[in-house]
């Protein structure tokens, strides 16, 4: 495996790793909440992704996972069925390959609703290192030596370096700050992600 060494280190503290098992229960309860308060939005969501555009509403992608696991998240689509015709690439600011529907659901963050039923089955939690493509991660790791370490933990649907840059900072200083989040993390560390992550949403901040 290729991220095998990485795998060795210990995940934060032992405080930390006794949260383990609770971070899971709240996974699993504030997802189901979240569904159903959110059900009716995604339902909307899904009416007007059918009637602008061609295409599939729901969007797959692979994903890299706890310990180089790959898994497979869901997203409402927001690009043209055509947006990947020449590979895979990062999403930039005003991106043409975003539909009119699709801008409104990624500024609102309505796209990643779905990703909640990934959190109910377990290959995601609500706050982690966000997931990275395949071909992204083996790329950044070579690019930023230590960027593997990132996959000690369960991805997330949030996580600390989303909430302190995102897509404005470069994949060495995400990785360096989800390595803070593994070495910390806590109920209150979860909790802060998550009010932070809330004002975020509600501002359209960050959004490609």
């Amino acid at each position: 495996m290729y991220f095998e060494d990485s795998y060795r280190e210990n995940i934060g503290s032992e405080k930390s790793s006794l949260y383990l098992p609770v971070k899971r229960i709240f996974d699993i309860l504030f997802s189901l909440i979240l569904i159903v308060i959110t059900f009716p939005i995604i339902l909307i969501a899904i009416v007007a992704i059918r009637i602008e555009s061609e295409g599939p509403v729901f969007y797959r992608q692979a994903r890299v996972g706890l310990m180089d696991k790959r898994i497979t998240i869901i997203k409402l689509r927001s690009m043209y069925i055509d947006a990947e015709k020449n590979g895979a690439q990062w999403a930039e600011k005003d991106d043409p390959r975003v539909t009119k529907v699709g801008r409104i659901i990624r500024n609102t963050r309505i796209d990643e609703l779905p990703q909640l039923f990934n959190v109910l089955k377990g290959n995601l939690s609500l706050i982690g290192p966000r997931p990275e493509r395949p071909q992204f991660t083996e790329k950044f790791s070579h690019e930023y030596p230590g960027f593997e370490k990132r996959l000690r933990i369960k991805p997330g649907l949030s996580g600390y370096a989303q909430i302190n840059g995102g897509y404005d900072i470069n994949p060495g200083q995400k990785a360096k700050l989800d390595c803070y989040y593994i070495d910390h993390f806590n109920f209150w560390f979860d909790a802060k992600i998550f009010i932070y992550t809330v004002k975020i949403i509600l501002s359209g901040e960050g959004a490609r």
